[in-house]
């Protein structure tokens, strides 16, 4: 350990996988924060962080579990194409990951006219539904941070040699994210527009999970760009209906 403390590659290798994994997390704050939007708003955050820590949890027993991990990657039995435990896993995952999303949509778009979504209320109250409980929310939370968990251990292992250096990365990656859990989940709740945009990000995850599932390599890359583009013009749009309301609120006293 303390060779590590003194290795230049070691922190090198840190920072990189650091910074890997707290990109890798984005799609899971998103996941959670749509998860717990369902809840009143005042236990949004707690359940966020629950969330988050239950996603440290998984990566670390995940990473202490590095051989069974590895063997999830061997062929059980070819069905068209080869198919593995992380196949499995994955495909599941995000069938699952792509129901969610699709009746979140729905819900969204379909009831918010109805149940005045656009008055900032919140989510499950604006869309006409029942809330679930914190614990519902935290078994669901639970269940898709394994799948985002395998996608991440699996890339921590290929980056980094030691199991130590890919520990405290998850930590700090994890740690940074609760940090931003906040003000980004509250964003989300307040910005119908976003919400629905970031429902969307979630329909292309899943996409890319059951293809990846299919031994299709599918880079998150092209996928993180066209999202940040995409928010990128509805930052605009909404800084532009400020500016107008402000505008028509200065020429009507």
């Amino acid at each position: 350990m303390l060779e590590l403390l003194t290795s230049p590659e070691a922190w090198v290798s840190l920072l990189v996988l650091s910074v890997m994994e707290i990109v890798l997390g984005i799609d899971n704050i998103v996941f959670i924060t749509i998860l717990c939007g369902r809840l009143p708003r005042e236990r949004q955050l707690a359940a966020r962080r629950l969330g988050l820590a239950v996603a440290l949890v998984t990566r670390l027993l995940l990473l202490l579990g590095i051989s069974w991990v590895m063997h999830l990657e061997s062929t059980l039995f070819t069905l068209v194409v080869p198919w593995s435990g992380k196949d499995l896993i994955l495909a599941l995952g995000g069938l699952f990951l792509l129901y969610k999303a699709t009746r979140e949509i729905y819900e969204n778009v379909e009831q918010a006219g109805e149940h005045g979504a656009s008055l900032g209320v919140n989510a499950a109250e604006a869309a006409g539904r029942p809330e679930v409980s914190f614990s519902g929310i935290v078994f669901q939370v639970m269940l898709l941070d394994v799948v985002f968990s395998l996608d991440s251990v699996i890339t921590a292992v290929g980056m980094a040699e030691h199991v130590e250096v890919m520990i405290v990365a998850v930590v700090i990656a994890v740690i940074v994210m609760m940090v931003f859990a906040g003000p980004i989940g509250d964003f989300i709740e307040n910005h119908p527009s976003v919400r629905v945009l970031a429902l969307a990000f979630l329909v292309l995850i899943g996409v890319m999970l059951v293809i990846e599932a299919t031994g299709q390599h599918v880079s998150k890359g092209y996928i993180y760009s066209a999202m940040g583009f995409s928010l990128f013009v509805q930052m605009l749009n909404i800084r532009m209906d400020h500016r107008r309301r402000l505008t028509e609120a200065g020429s009507h006293p």
